[in-house]
């Protein structure tokens, strides 16, 4: 069956970095669309970033310029790394799978496939 997997959360100070990672199985990783999204407490779930079948990406203006997503499809595997975090950036962090080429779904609801999330911390 579909797994994904994240890891790489913690804790870390503002002006610090992170690297998430993505780990998945059970479908053609290469052919979807692929996205981590974050939900902070209290909040909505909310898209950080995108990366379509052909690496398109497409990034929140909230983290345009500190985050980069990728995806390295030899060893099915979607990343964030994450640079000059902010308090703000705290929330659970989460992947998800598209079952299309291009990430057209406008909220996470079109998303087939989710992680069960990893933790990030930004204190000030």
């Amino acid at each position: 069956q579909v797994q994904l997997v994240e890891s790489g959360g913690g804790s870390v100070q503002a002006g610090g970095s992170l690297g998430l990672s993505c780990a998945a199985s059970g479908y053609t990783y290469s052919t979807y669309c692929m996205g981590w999204f974050r939900q902070a407490p209290g909040k909505e779930r909310e898209g950080v970033a995108t990366i379509g079948r052909y690496r398109n990406t497409m990034y929140a203006d909230s983290v345009k310029g500190r985050f980069t997503i990728s995806r390295d499809n030899a060893k099915n595997t979607l990343y964030l790394q994450m640079n000059s975090l902010k308090p703000e950036d705290t929330a659970m962090y989460y992947c998800a799978a598209y079952r299309g080429p291009y990430c057209t779904p406008e909220s996470d609801r079109g998303y087939n496939y989710w992680g069960q999330g990893t933790q990030v911390t930004v204190s000030s």
